[in-house]
């Protein structure tokens, strides 16, 4: 049987999300913005979904803002704060190296553009220094983007002692929370933030939306022009059948972040077992706090992608921590960041556990890492004795 432990790349769908994405699909498909009964009717499931978000994220529900997803929610976060802060003089934005690309790669593009930027580094744990955010911050801070959980380590971040130093000098402070849904209890209110972002297909939703909490008064311009839709805030006509299922997987992720103890030992098992049973291994950011369902374990000696397809032909789902492109493994910019050497930056396989994950698909894992290592091995000697490259 199949094993996926991806969950950090995508969940699959609940039941009763598929249930009511399809109900709404062939019963529901008025336009929102209608005022026929018609429309209404999808005016009311919106509002539904809306009100489940703001129970997930303890706000109000005029404070979500529905988008198409965690990168659209980054997106308009950044670039919509920075445009609304222009005339005030504020331009400049601090961020970290661990950040996810939708944060990272935003914020790069607005450096080409002129828009002043500062990247804090993290420590060998992937932990942000609440001090080294502090030191960053200038008279011209716009923005602090700081993201709640990583997505390749898990590692979760001070981000109320962080808001609280931004907040000081006067600037917004914004979390990625994208991969910390579900995993823990959110509450913008504790975390001091102006604005989140979340993805429905992270915690059991459908793919394509998300949302971005703006907390009331904080200043915003669209970034996606047209209708009036959110409030002016994001236009274009809302997926009802997509956000029906945001809002159902909301429900489930709420109460999912109260208890995370049978996940949390599970993925604690997984560890065990593998740095117990293969030698020359080791948890990433192992040393801080994390999201309990996420395992980075480095492999040395042996290449990631090798190990994952290596996986993949037994049946089981993980990722690198880095991305492919054009045949090349580009190494992780979060191990880098944490200052691992450039082949530990390659050896790594990211595990992310779900709530169907089971005991036996643990040990079956462990049990053909073992041999996936092993053998991987012993070809990268044979290999070294003949005096072949990786390339051959």
């Amino acid at each position: 049987m199949p094993i996926y432990l991806d969950y950090n790349a995508t969940t699959p769908p609940l039941p009763d999300v598929i249930d009511i994405v399809t109900r709404t699909m062939r019963d529901s498909w008025g336009n929102a913005s209608s005022i026929h009964a018609r429309g209404q009717h999808a005016k009311q499931i919106l509002d539904a979904a809306r009100q489940a978000v703001a129970a997930l994220l303890a706000c109000a529900p005029v404070e979500v803002v529905f988008t198409s997803g965690g990168t659209e929610a980054d997106g308009l976060a950044v670039r919509g704060t920075l445009d609304a802060l222009a005339a005030s003089g504020r331009r400049h934005v601090v961020t970290t190296a661990i950040e996810h690309e939708a944060v990272l790669q935003t914020v790069r593009a607005l450096g080409k553009r002129g828009v002043p930027h500062t990247i804090v580094p993290v420590d060998s744990q992937g932990r942000v220094n609440p001090a080294d955010v502090t030191d960053a911050l200038r008279d011209d801070t716009a923005l602090v983007s700081v993201m709640l959980a990583n997505n390749e380590i898990g590692t979760l971040q001070p981000i109320a002692e962080i808001a609280a130093a931004a907040h000081a000098r006067g600037a917004l402070v914004h979390t990625d929370a994208v991969q910390a849904a579900g995993k823990v209890a959110l509450d913008v209110r504790a975390l001091g933030v102006d604005l989140l972002s979340i993805s429905a297909h992270k915690f059991g939703g459908p793919t394509g939306v998300g949302a971005l909490y703006v907390r009331r008064g904080t200043p915003m311009h669209a970034q996606q022009t047209g209708g009036r839709q959110e409030r002016s805030r994001r236009a274009g006509t809302e997926d009802v059948a997509g956000l029906a299922g945001l809002g159902v997987a909301a429900e489930h992720a709420r109460v999912a972040a109260l208890d995370t103890t049978h996940v949390r030992a599970l993925r604690d098992a997984l560890e065990l077992g593998i740095l117990t049973r293969v030698v020359g291994t080791h948890v990433n950011g192992a040393g801080g706090a994390r999201v309990a369902n996420t395992a980075n374990i480095g492999f040395a000696g042996v290449d990631a992608e090798a190990l994952l397809i290596a996986l993949d032909l037994e049946g089981i789902a993980v990722s690198t921590g880095a991305a492919c492109s054009s045949g090349t493994l580009e190494p992780s910019h979060v191990l880098r960041a944490m200052g691992l050497a450039a082949h530990d930056t390659q050896n790594a396989l990211r595990f992310s556990l779900g709530a169907a994950t089971t005991e036996a698909e643990i040990a079956r894992v462990v049990d053909v890492v073992d041999a996936a290592v092993s053998r991987l091995r012993r070809v990268a000697e044979s290999r070294s004795r003949n005096g072949k490259g990786r390339c051959g």
